[in-house]
């Protein structure tokens, strides 16, 4: 079975237990490289699937909180080969982990050695969110030959033809960006979001995870009611900046 499918999984589960998907970001060795692993872990104790945001120097899609954790881990060192070094001691975290990068650092570690990595150190699938699907062929691939998946997004503004090629294409689960902008804004979510929840929902064999905007257990709730699963990135990170435990608070949003 694609190991792209344990994503899948884990977010029925939380499905069939009457709750959405939580599915937590963490910025990788942020705020301290030598707690990378025990924040890890105690995220993935709470959420159901948890997503890990590679350093990068230009992340076009965040927010402020997002690109700071960024330039922070990068000026401490953190690399993808890093990363994967870590994940390498993780051993029998059962959480499935999906990597979040900009292409940049994937080119450069090379595709085919990327996926056997990933593969190695519980890494399910990608996000890429610079990588538009015309071009994405080349590391679908690798990926796909190891059994991992390249997730796509959508967001309000896709076109209805173009949704359909994209929720086919995705494997593991759809990720739904809630508002056409980046992330960690606090306008609130867009009155709309249940038609567009709702949309794309209806065209997606896989689970759809909403992401972007998500800050609190109304927002969860909120998108729980048109989608399988909660993305929470910068109110997690903003946590972590401050030295707080994550797990009260991921619980607080309906974690496991």
């Amino acid at each position: 079975m694609p190991v792209s499918k344990r994503l899948t999984a884990a977010i029925t589960t939380a499905n069939v237990q009457g709750r959405p998907a939580l599915v937590p970001f963490i910025t990788a060795g942020y705020p301290e490289p030598g707690e990378f692993i025990n924040t890890l872990r105690e995220v993935a104790e709470v959420g159901d699937v948890v997503e890990i945001g590679i350093p990068f120097s230009d992340p076009m899609a965040d927010g402020m909180t997002i690109q700071r954790s960024s330039f922070v881990a990068l000026q401490n060192g953190v690399s993808l080969r890093w990363i994967f070094d870590e994940l390498e001691m993780t051993g029998d975290l059962s959480t499935p982990l999906v990597m979040m990068s900009y292409l940049n650092p994937l080119l450069a570690y090379g595709y085919e050695k990327l996926a056997r990595r990933a593969r190695a150190t519980g890494v399910c699938a990608f996000i890429v969110p610079d990588l538009p699907f015309e071009e994405c062929d080349e590391l679908r691939r690798a990926l796909e030959s190891e059994g991992l998946g390249l997730i796509q997004l959508v967001t309000p503004a896709t076109p209805d033809d173009r949704l359909k090629t994209l929720v086919a294409a995705s494997r593991g689960f759809v990720y739904a960006v809630t508002i056409t902008g980046i992330t960690g804004g606090d306008t609130g979510l867009p009155d709309d979001l249940a038609e567009y929840l709702d949309k794309v929902s209806s065209v997606s064999k896989l689970p759809v995870c909403a992401g972007f905007g998500i800050r609190n257990s109304a927002d969860v709730e909120n998108v729980g009611s048109h989608a399988a699963g909660a993305i929470v990135g910068s109110a997690l990170v903003e946590v972590l900046e401050s030295g707080d435990d994550p797990r009260p608070f991921l619980r607080a949003l309906g974690g496991k």
